[in-house]
C-alpha cells in the first residue's frame, strides 16, 4: 500500500518538472527498489499512476464542465460520452504505470541473480 502512495506522489511531483514518461521512471524506480512479487509490482504501478491521471482528468473535466472531455471523447472515439475518455485515460496510464513497475522487479530480480551466480 505504501508503494501506491510513494509512487503517486513522486509522479505528480515529476510530471510538474519532467514529460509525461516520467512516471514510468518512478514507477520503474519504486518497484525496482520496493517490490515483492510480479503482481504486486504491476498492480502497485497501475493503480499509483492511473490514480494521479484520473484525478487530473477529473479535475480537468469538472474546470470545464465536461466540454473538453465530451469533445476529446467526440474527436477520438466518435461519440459524445466523457466517460469514454476518462476510462481510456485511466487504462492507458495505468498500463504505462504497471509496465514500468513490472520492468522495475525484473530488473531487480535479474541483477540479483547475476550477483549470487558470480560470487558461488
Amino acid at each position: 500500500m505504501i508503494q501506491i502512495i510513494i509512487i503517486a506522489l513522486l509522479s505528480l511531483l515529476a510530471q510538474l518538472l519532467l514529460p509525461w514518461w516520467s512516471i514510468a521512471l518512478v514507477a520503474f524506480l519504486v518497484c525496482f527498489w520496493r517490490s515483492a512479487s510480479v503482481v504486486r509490482a504491476f498492480g502497485y504501478g497501475f493503480v499509483g499512476v492511473s490514480l494521479v491521471w484520473l484525478v487530473y482528468a477529473l479535475l480537468i473535466h469538472f474546470q470545464t464542465d465536461g466540454i473538453f472531455t465530451g469533445r476529446m471523447s467526440l474527436l477520438l472515439f466518435k461519440t459524445d460520452h466523457a466517460a469514454i475518455a476518462l476510462i481510456i485515460i485511466v487504462i492507458l496510464s495505468g498500463l504505462v504505470g504497471g509496465l514500468a513497475g513490472l520492468s522495475g522487479f525484473f530488473v531487480r530480480q535479474a541483477t540479483t541473480n547475476q550477483l549470487v551466480n558470480r560470487t558461488s
